[in-house]
């Protein structure tokens, strides 16, 4: 009784083993690593297309943000240059000599 009871535990744990085994076994096709795609199939899905169109959207905006900064700071520069001018024409009429 005790040696049927044990070949027919063991008999369910070595078949349980193998189907455990064989469930568990992870099947990959050649080349499928799960990364990112690159060219060919990547370039035609739709996902990756409007993800790469947000992320130039928001460069553009960034840039044109810095742009626009930039265009601010060069005619707060300009408008000081021109007051220097205007002070230094001051400064030499006052002056003797040479009339200006």
């Amino acid at each position: 009784m005790l040696r049927t009871a044990t070949n027919s535990a063991f008999r369910s744990l070595t078949a349980f083993q193998t189907r455990a085994l064989s469930v568990s076994a992870v099947r990959m096709s050649e080349g499928a690593t799960g990364g990112v795609r690159s060219g060919g199939e990547a370039q035609g899905d739709a996902f990756n297309k409007r993800e790469k169109a947000n992320e130039d959207y928001y460069v553009r905006q960034k840039e044109r943000e810095k742009l626009t900064a930039l265009k601010t700071k060069l005619a707060e520069q300009r408008k000081h240059l021109d007051e220097l001018d205007k002070h230094i024409d001051e400064l030499t009429k006052d002056q003797g000599g040479e009339k200006n």
